[in-house]
């Protein structure tokens, strides 16, 4: 069977200023059950803020909100608390880590299935800390992060930080309602902006370049969820300042870091290492942990028939950058030749947005019929 399920681009596909597999990361997602299982790979190895009320449920506990649920596996020093709690932990996707990984525990107890599971289809949150949430009354941009369906239909205003078409891959999908969407977010979360232009009296911002990610925008405009998504509808953009306050979470939408950037990985690729009877048309998606710099990607994308002659020229590739989602297509000038070992390499030398090197990587799968 041709494995071409997998050649849609998952909007699970991932991070920039996150966490990459085998690291974490000292920024914290503000988000919701519901987008944790819809972007399980953007999510991946990534510290979480969520609402929602824990309830067990046989010997497992599950944390709930707006009818979706995700099990929960809580550090030894965490108490659980009844009613709605603010939790925070870590994401696992149970399928992304190999076999005896000590990080999916004991997962694995009373399923009925032996097999390992595949990405998306086992997820567990490490909590590491759980408390009592604050009611959610005002449309702030923490509130919209973490309960939207709270305000869902109702019109609301924000003022965010300015950050382009995901520029800083702040949230996990593009919601692809026109050429102008963008980002805002604070300290306090993310959100997108479609409907409107980001333009008007006295600015004029490129939703493509991060030149203006340091302006700050006042957005109107009805909130709407849609994949797991949060958006607003934008009737009004004005300009604004930034917040004149200290905010004590800095760390979990701070534009500027101090710490060095880590190196960018691929969290995703489709087709998978080793797999076997690709369509020789199929596209190779990969994506990154962060945004790359796009100037640094020509000529550093590769691929060869294993077993070629050492001069022997492969095949020739056309490379598209998708910044919003941090992943490259790469398509293939002419059909590759059935039954042959392909290897495609992205070698040292692409750089991240923020300078930080892509580590090397590499994907082998035989060409089908």
């Amino acid at each position: 069977m041709k494995h071409t399920r997998r050649l849609a681009l998952v909007a699970t596909l991932v991070v920039i200023c996150g966490a990459v597999p085998g690291a974490q990361s000292n920024t914290r997602r503000l988000t919701t059950v519901g987008a944790l299982r819809q972007f399980p790979g953007y999510f991946h190895l990534q510290n979480v803020l969520v609402h929602g009320e824990l309830a067990e449920s046989g010997q497992r506990i599950a944390l709930r909100a707006n009818d979706t649920e995700i099990r929960v596996r809580l550090e030894s020093s965490v108490t659980p608390s009844s009613g709605p709690v603010e939790v925070r932990g870590q994401l696992i996707d149970i399928g992304r880590l190999e076999s005896g990984d000590p990080r999916a525990g004991n997962f694995a107890e009373g399923r009925e299935s032996t097999s390992w599971p595949r990405p998306g289809e086992e997820l567990v949150l490490q909590v590491s800390g759980v408390r009592t949430s604050e009611p959610m009354v005002t449309p702030t941009l923490r509130a919209l992060a973490l309960e939207p369906w709270k305000f869902a239909g109702q019109t609301v205003t924000v003022t965010g930080n300015f950050r382009g078409r995901n520029l800083f891959g702040d949230l996990p999908d593009a919601p692809g309602k026109g050429r102008y969407d963008f980002i805002v977010r604070g300290g306090e979360g993310a959100v997108w902006v479609t409907g409107l232009r980001p333009r008007g009296s006295g600015f004029d911002f490129d939703v493509d370049r991060r030149i203006d990610s340091n302006r700050w925008l006042q957005i109107t405009g009805p909130l709407l969820l849609d994949r797991g998504l949060v958006r607003i509808e934008a009737t009004r953009i004005t300009l604004a300042r930034p917040p004149d306050r200290t905010d004590p979470d800095r760390d979990e939408g701070a534009p500027v870091s101090a710490a060095p950037p880590t190196p960018a990985d691929v969290i995703f690729n489709s087709p998978t290492d080793g797999e076997t009877d690709v369509s020789p048309t199929a596209p190779i998606r990969v994506q990154f942990s962060k945004g790359l710099a796009e100037a640094t990607i020509a000529g550093r994308v590769r691929a060869s028939y294993v077993g070629a002659a050492p001069d022997a020229v492969g095949p020739a590739l056309k490379i598209t950058y998708d910044a919003a989602n941090r992943a490259l297509e790469i398509r293939f000038a002419q059909a590759l030749e059935a039954f042959r070992t392909v290897k495609v390499e992205i070698v040292e030398g692409v750089t991240a947005f923020d300078g930080a090197a892509v580590t090397p990587w590499s994907l082998t799968f035989t060409v089908g019929n």
